[in-house]
């Protein structure tokens, strides 16, 4: 299963372009930068899920609060976090879902991905929030329709994490980032974001 192409396709033309609006850019620019910040966050559950703690954690957030009804109204739930800044509850939490995955990191990511896609910081950091409890939709989504096999997760997200990378030209980029995540290594503290990308979903943070 390639995760990211799933992501891929829950932005349409028409919600590529209200994100643009909202956020001052071109489609392009932020279609980019969605892969950038989707291949971010698949790295950073990859990177947990190879902990039997960190797996638990994903699971049990996937169980408790996203489900992937979120996806039946990515227009109007879209609309919303633009407008409050990332700010929700449970599955549209995702302020929340950031600051269990990327920690305090969210600025090094985000100047990564602006880097790469062209965006300025202030645009990269509006589209994380948004697009992430897009992520736990999907995956919850996947799980519910049995269509995620549990048991080799770690893989699976780290398979389309590499894809999403290397398709928007920032694997080398994402790679330093995360630790050496998406690079192919599991590379665990150390200054990047391994050690705090191993602690998603509290899961030990």
């Amino acid at each position: 299963m390639d995760l990211m192409q799933i992501l891929q396709s829950q932005l349409d033309d028409n919600l590529l372009g209200q994100m643009s609006e909202q956020i001052g850019a071109t489609p392009q620019q932020t279609a980019v930068a969605a892969n950038g910040i989707f291949a971010s966050l698949l790295g950073g559950m990859a990177n947990n899920a190879a902990s039997e703690n960190g797996l638990s954690s994903l699971l049990s957030a996937l169980d408790k609060n996203h489900d992937g009804s979120v996806l039946d109204d990515l227009a109007g739930i879209v609309g919303n976090l633009m407008q409050n800044g990332g700010q929700g509850h449970g599955a549209t939490n995702g302020l929340g879902i950031l600051n269990h995955v990327l920690g305090n990191q969210q600025e090094v990511v985000a100047q990564q991905v602006s880097q790469s896609s062209g965006l300025n910081m202030n645009q990269v950091m509006k589209l994380l929030p948004v697009l992430a409890p897009i992520v736990m939709g999907v995956l919850g989504r996947a799980k519910n329709q049995g269509g995620l096999d549990l048991g080799n997760l770690g893989n699976i997200l780290m398979g389309s994490a590499q894809s999403g990378a290397q398709q928007s030209g920032m694997g080398d980029l994402l790679g330093q980032v995360l630790g050496g995540v998406l690079g192919g290594g599991r590379q665990q503290g150390g200054g990047g974001l391994g050690s705090i990308l191993g602690n998603i979903l509290g899961g030990g943070r």
